[in-house]
């Protein structure tokens, strides 16, 4: 036989919980406070736009109506610059052909020969092509380390040095680069090797003809050059004599 057990007794007192010090009846009762509503004076709101009389009732007119056409997509405004363009000051160590290391870019690490100083803190440099890789580009003076090594670069041709750093010499054509349907469905096939332009190639040759026979003077020159420039464990760059 089987005995059902009573859990719940009618008659049991519920707990009292201790009430806390503030609601307490010795303590005496706070004054209940009403939030109150701030109208604005009539003589606010006629500051920001004007009374009219529609038949027999006024109305206030804002002075500034709202937009009646947004575009349907974001546009982007302008950004005010509040910056003074100054004219880069050029470090007394970036001097034409002293030998540069790169620091950021494709050919980080790579040792460079410095052409000539452009505007704005811009770099014209050289492999040369030959001995390492690097073709002649711009880069930023910030990203390099000026060595205290130089090369002779008196031999190199004066015009064919203004004629690449003239403006317009390293911009490409957008036009060309303008995306199409078939190039987007070209994306996931192997992309197809640059063509360099003859004009281009002719350049380079002409300007690393005179910088590779003064390197050849120099023992070592050249596979110094070719060596890219490597920090160890221990090495401190702070500390090295550039």
């Amino acid at each position: 036989m089987l005995l059902r057990l009573r859990t719940h007794n009618p008659r049991r007192i519920p707990a009292l919980e201790p009430t806390p010090l503030s609601q307490s009846k010795s303590s005496p009762k706070s004054p209940t406070t009403t939030p109150t509503t701030i109208h604005p004076s009539p003589a606010a709101i006629m500051s920001d736009g004007q009374t009219k009389q529609f038949g027999k009732s006024q109305r206030v007119v804002p002075a500034d109506k709202a937009q009646k056409w947004y575009p349907v997509d974001d546009q982007s405004q302008p950004k005010k610059v509040r910056k003074t363009l100054r004219p880069a000051k050029v470090r007394e160590t970036l001097v034409p052909g002293t030998i540069l290391i790169l620091l950021a870019g494709r050919f980080r690490g790579k040792r460079v020969i410095l052409l000539k100083s452009l505007d704005q803190g811009v770099l014209l440099v050289t492999g040369p092509f030959k001995i390492n890789g690097v073709p002649l580009r711009r880069v930023n003076s910030r990203y390099v380390i000026a060595t205290s090594k130089r090369v002779d670069i008196a031999g190199v041709d004066a015009k064919a040095v203004e004629k690449i750093s003239a403006p317009g010499y390293f911009t490409k054509d957008k036009k060309a680069e303008q995306k199409t349907e078939e190039a987007f469905f070209k994306q996931g096939e192997k992309a197809e090797k640059k063509v360099v332009a003859s004009a281009r190639a002719s350049d380079q040759k002409a300007i690393d003809q005179a910088i590779l026979a003064s390197i050849k003077k120099e023992d070592f020159l050249g596979s110094y050059l070719a060596t890219t420039f490597s920090l160890r464990n221990g090495d401190k760059p702070h500390e090295m004599k550039w």
